[in-house]
């Protein structure tokens, strides 16, 4: 008795909870058929999209294609403008560079017809070397003095401008840098050009200088150059 007792027991326990366990599987799919009442699953079949587009656009049908010729023609009107807008820009530019070039070409005459500043050149000669100064000029803190030399003797001359001597109208002597002078001149050559400088602080109340070179080592000749007027000009 005691047997079929548990057997029952047994029986009866498994019977309740397979009946829990169907009332709740049917509970739990009921509550989830309530709560996704109105979800519908995105359509992502391409075909499906490409006809929905179709049916969105009411302008789809009403599309019209030019014609090839009607393309050309377009293209051929808008190059020949641009070609025309080029042309008449290059006219104007043209025209408008005409005076500069003219300009630019009266430069050099106005410079060549430009008269000499009054007192020069200062020249000297000796053994057939010339030395002048053409012009003077303040820059800066320097005075500039534009110097030629040319040499139309049939030997070559050396020079060491360590030995170019300057004086002021006071008797002092000043100090001053050569700049592109050259250290020897070849006979019956070509004519050289030059600077020399000499600080400004050194020229008060100064009228004019004088200059003397001799050659090197030989000493054979003297160039001096005397009253090369300095003066500042307001």
């Amino acid at each position: 008795m005691k047997i079929n007792t548990t057997v029952l027991l047994t029986l009866i326990l498994l019977t309740l909870m397979l009946g829990a366990g169907s009332a709740s599987g049917f509970l739990g799919f009921t509550f989830g058929s309530m709560a996704l009442k109105g979800v519908t699953t995105p359509d992502g079949r391409p075909a499906n999209k490409f006809n929905s587009s179709k049916n969105n656009n009411p302008q789809q049908g009403t599309e019209a294609f030019l014609k090839e010729e009607d393309i050309l023609k377009v293209v051929k009107s808008r190059i020949n403008d641009k070609n025309k807008g080029n042309k008449s820009e290059k006219s104007e530019e043209e025209e408008e560079t005409k005076p500069t070039k003219s300009q630019s070409k009266e430069k050099p005459q106005e410079v060549a017809e430009a008269a000499p500043q009054p007192g020069f050149p200062v020249s000297a000669d000796s053994e057939g070397v010339t030395m002048s100064v053409q012009s003077v000029r303040y820059s800066g803190g320097d005075l500039l003095l534009r110097v030629n030399m040319k040499n139309k003797g049939a030997d070559s001359v050396r020079f060491l401008y360590s030995f170019l001597d300057i004086t002021d109208d006071k008797g002092r002597t000043l100090s001053a840098i050569t700049e592109g002078l050259p250290a020897e001149l070849p006979a019956k050559g070509a004519e050289f050009k030059g600077t020399i400088s000499i600080p400004t602080a050194l020229l008060d109340d100064v009228k004019q200088i004088s200059l003397s070179l001799t050659d090197y080592p030989a000493q054979k000749l003297k160039l001096q150059l005397s009253n090369i007027p300095v003066e500042k000009t307001n």
